[in-house]
């Protein structure tokens, strides 16, 4: 069940009538994950963030999209305005993983929070290079379930890369 309906961040309950079961970051989510094993999306944006509305409308609206999304992840919405601790790890892991920055800023989690994978705008459907939003979430849940060790060292090697500030 979405859960955003009770924040006070206006950019939250934009998202609270989404078909996602977004959660608010916590440490009940953490606890959650980690006990269901599952990994972690985090979506974060803010209130005027052109591309997080785009992506909201395109993706997170999507029945189908969120119905994969509920079943295989557990999903997190941010407000970068209220959670600049966040916003910053997070942003720098992305940029560490795909040379790309900005926002709506998506990253795939392991349920310890380390950072395996991430981008920023994904569209519905592939263009170019670019995957679509639900090709990200195939190629994380895969890479998470059958490559478990190499997404535990990736995602520990980024935030030692950050925590020593390079």
């Amino acid at each position: 069940m979405n859960q955003l309906q009770y924040e006070s961040s206006p950019y939250l309950r934009q998202h609270a009538d989404n078909p996602v079961d977004w959660l608010p970051w916590s440490e009940e989510m953490l606890a959650r994950a980690r006990r269901e094993n599952r990994p972690i999306v985090l979506s974060i944006g803010y209130s005027t963030c052109h591309w997080c509305h785009v992506m909201e409308r395109e993706s997170f609206r999507d029945e189908d999209v969120a119905a994969f999304m509920n079943e295989h992840f557990i999903n997190v919405k941010v407000d970068r305005e209220e959670r600049p601790d966040l916003d910053q790890l997070y942003l720098e892991a992305v940029q560490l993983l795909s040379r790309s920055s900005g926002w709506p800023l998506n990253v795939f989690l392991t349920p310890e929070g380390k950072p395996f994978y991430g981008g920023t705008y994904f569209p519905p459907e592939p263009s170019g290079r670019q995957l679509s939003w639900f090709q990200a979430l195939q190629y994380a849940l895969y890479n998470f379930r059958e490559n478990r060790q190499a997404v535990e060292r990736q995602g520990d090697r980024i935030l030692q890369t950050i925590a020593q500030g390079i």
